[in-house]
């Protein structure tokens, strides 16, 4: 096949700037061939390369004495649990391809993240997800944002919310498709629905798996002329220059012409090169290993190279091809899925073969490494790329792009509550608020997903967290360990905030997300995150990424979580406009004995309910309205500056809760977030599942007359941070309330568990539901929207 020429139309349409393909001339004193042009273009793109946000990460925390693997070293960050064990951990998006094939894209994404966890020597053990959709109900379609970065006007809403639906629903498919199959339990996470995901839903996957430390594998390409195998199913032209299609605004046109980049997965296929890539690496014949992820065969060997200093020359006719005719162009961009890339030992070939041989997987033997520091690829012999593996992998254009505030935040910072009316049906307000699709139970989610596969889930789906046992067979048995650990996981982030205020809703993102493990009894590791953003080019969008960096980091500091790696997605938006700033947190923790494992809900009748925290900032002026969920959905609103997080206070908030948990007080713990108190209260005593569609249904007795002089939309919908619900045995109450004061922290004792009711007292009324009813309209939401 002849080669097309190098056009500027041609540079254009691989994504590469005038200034960017120079920069490629003179770094190889020649024009690139073709195939070479293809190479730059993914390895140069955003998804690749960070090369707008290479600045802003270096200003994450990334160092703590459990941290063994680091940020940017690795395919993921390995933190240290004690005992000679570690866990890897790594969250990742796939937006771009689940918004054209939202099945293929969502599954897809959850294989490729499990391989970044088997990659690093570790066995895959547990996955959350992440997901933000547009709305699929008329009432999430009503709220009206500040003037500003809004959605393009002229939309029809109900083909919107149905496409909506549609894509939901193909990404939660998706997910459980190849969780179940590989067997892996898919165990927490979150679902948002807004306005500004519609055309450009988020879908962010996290997987966590355990190894000892010294299974730690490393994706180098060492040793020369030690042989380099590829094993997995053959390359065909699916997914070709996928990451270069996630480096682009998501248009109608775009998504239409790319639906070949999407990559199609096989997770039965992934189970077996899991295991044999395993089996593998203990007989110690790797020096390096590495998947085919984003930009596929490209990718792999000039990382590989590029990490150890090496060389690495492959013979793509030596490549299984899935497709006849396939070009060399096609065979390096291909992002066909469950491939892996692996540096064996000279001298162990056989054993190698052996291995996948018995696991029945394709191999072949491609190439081998070298000391040329240089990236060859022939075809036939015939040489299509030659190229320096460091300068290609490491060495792309760093830009600082320019940012300005937003004008739409002027409006935001004008709001005050002068504006809405009394609140008169609190018990209608709080119905309407555990309906809503972004409150409500998953349940219709998580009911897909296999979530006790491997019989280590301790704390499933529908807690503050969710917690995963480290068994025995996670391990060889001659190492396994003496005592069980127990992992806890969560992912938070509150896109409306962060939209409202870039710099304190990424904080109460980490805080939320460290406040959730301290009521699961859990002590904060570290974190891993994926940031969504729109177009780095515009400034106003830039500004948001920079803000919430800034807030992100400062929070890590205060909780002592290190970053380990993660994500950065940008280019989210589509002709409806960007989507809401998105740094999603997905924040691991450490439970040191079983009995401190705590869940939400509440426990035995006569037990007391106490808040920990202040009931509301009285330095904010709209008291925690700002942002917050009963702004949105009861009066069809996103403005308002939200709550302001105090990091001191958050931090003594956690220690202190620990400190009860541990000393066998706290029965049950809850933080307070969407929706505020009320929610909270409804949640601790409708979220207990015994069994499949078996609830078990307490009520609470609360009275909240001490607080007067607070509007009552305030005190029970009011997001006010640093705040957690608990429940303690009426013997441990004045013990607790005493012990806060000592630590001082403000704790208020609310009412006791028990009837059939939700009663809440006010200063200004007083209403009760039936707990049975509250948790109907809290469960079925999803299943009612969704038909």
């Amino acid at each position: 096949m002849t080669e097309p020429a190098i056009t500027p139309e041609l540079v254009a349409q691989h994504n590469l700037t005038p200034e960017e393909y120079a920069k490629i001339r003179a770094l190889l004193g020649r024009e690139p061939s073709y195939t070479e042009l293809g190479v730059f273009s993914v390895m140069w793109s955003e998804h690749c390369s960070y090369k707008n946000t290479r600045p802003l990460l270096k200003t994450f925390p990334t160092k703590s004495p459990r941290v063994l693997v680091g940020a940017g070293e690795e395919n993921a960050g390995i933190i240290d649990i004690g005992d000679g064990l570690a866990i890897a951990f790594k969250i990742e998006s796939h937006n771009h391809p689940s918004a054209v094939e939202p099945f293929q894209g969502a599954a897809t994404g959850l294989g490729g993240i499990i391989r970044d966890i088997f990659t690093m020597g570790a066995r895959p053990v547990c996955a959350m997800d992440s997901l933000r959709f547009g709305p699929i109900t008329a009432e999430e379609s009503a709220i009206r944002n500040p003037s500003g970065l809004e959605a393009a006007p002229g939309r029809k809403p109900q083909s919107e919310i149905l496409n909506n639906r549609r894509l939901f629903a193909g990404v939660v498919s998706g997910v459980a498709h190849y969780g179940n199959c590989f067997g892996i339990p898919t165990l927490a996470g979150e679902v948002c629905f807004d306005k500004s995901y519609e055309g450009n839903c988020l879908v962010n996957v996290f997987c966590l798996g355990v190894l000892r430390h010294d299974q730690i594998a490393r994706g180098a390409a060492k040793g020369l002329g030690n042989p380099v195998f590829y094993v997995g199913p053959a390359t065909g032209r699916d997914g070709l220059a996928g990451a270069a299609f996630a480096s682009q605004d998501l248009t109608e046109s775009s998504a239409e012409g790319q639906r070949g980049a999407v990559q199609v997965g096989d997770p039965f296929m992934e189970k077996l090169v899991c295991e044999a890539c395993l089996e593998l690496l203990a007989t110690g014949a790797v020096a390096g290993i590495q998947d085919m992820g984003a930009a596929g065969l490209t990718c792999s060997t000039c990382e590989t190279a590029a990490r150890a200093g090496t060389g690495i020359e492959i013979e793509l006719n030596k490549v299984p091809q899935r497709a006849p005719g396939m070009t060399p162009y096609e065979i390096m961009l291909s992002e066909s899925q469950e491939r892996m890339l692996i540096i064996v030992h000279a001298g162990r070939e056989e054993e190698v073969k052996r291995i996948f041989d018995k696991w029945d997987l394709p191999w072949a033997q491609i190439g081998s490494v070298t000391d040329t520091g240089r990236m060859v690829v022939t075809a036939g012999g015939r040489v299509v790329v030659d190229l320096p593996a460091k300068k290609l992998a490491d060495e792309a254009p760093v830009y600082q792009p320019e940012s300005r505030e937003p004008a739409y935040l002027q409006a935001v910072r004008a709001f005050t509550l002068a504006s809405l009316p009394d609140l008169t049906d609190a018990a209608a307000a709080l119905g309407q608020l555990l309906a809503w699709p972004t409150i409500s139970s998953k349940n219709w989610v998580y009911r897909q997903y296999d979530h006790m596969v491997r019989d280590g889930s301790v704390v499933c789906p529908g807690s503050d967290a969710a917690v995963v046992r480290i068994k025995a067979d996670s391990l060889p048995a001659a190492t396994a360990p003496a005592l069980e650990k127990f992992i806890a996981m969560t992912t938070d982030c509150n896109g409306s905030y962060v939209y409202l205020d870039p710099y304190e809703g990424a904080k109460i993102a980490v805080a939320e997300a460290a406040r959730n493990l301290a009521c699961s009894g859990a002590t904060p590791l570290g974190v891993t995150d994926n940031l969504n953003f729109a177009s780095p080019r515009s400034p106003e969008l830039f500004w948001q990424l920079k803000e919430s960096v800034r807030g992100l980091a400062e929070a890590c500091r205060a909780f002592g979580t290190p970053v380990t790696g993660g994500n950065c997605s940008l280019y989210n938006q589509s002709p409806n406009g960007p989507i809401d700033p998105t740094p999603v947190i997905g924040l691991v923790g450490l439970i040191e004995k079983s009995e401190h494992i705590t869940t939400q809900w509440f426990k035995d009748e006569g037990d007391v309910i106490i808040l920990l925290g202040d009931m509301v900032d009285n330095t904010d002026p709209l008291l925690g309205l700002g942002g917050s969920a009963y702004l949105q959905r009861v009066h069809g609103l996103k403005t308002g500056s939200p709550p302001r997080c105090d990091l001191g206070k958050e931090r003594q908030l956690h220690n202190t809760l620990r400190g009860f948990i541990f000393s066998g007080l706290v029965k049950s713990a809850h933080d307070c977030s969407d929706g505020g108190l009320a929610v909270a209260l409804a949640e601790s005593c409708i979220s207990h599942q015994i069994a499949r569609n078996t609830p078990r249904l307490i009520g609470a007795q609360v009275d909240l007359s001490p607080f007067a002089g607070l509007p009552l939309d305030a005190l029970l919908f009011g997001e006010t941070q640093a705040r957690v619900i608990i429940s303690v045995a009426p013997a441990d109450a004045t013990k607790v309330l005493e012990r806060a004061r000592i630590m001082e922290l403000s704790a208020a004792k609310l009412g006791v568990v028990g009837g059939p009711d939700l009663s809440i007292k006010s200063p200004a009324a007083e209403f009760k539901r039936p707990v049975s009813e509250l948790h109907d309209s809290w469960w079925n939401a999803i299943a009612h929207a969704m038909g």
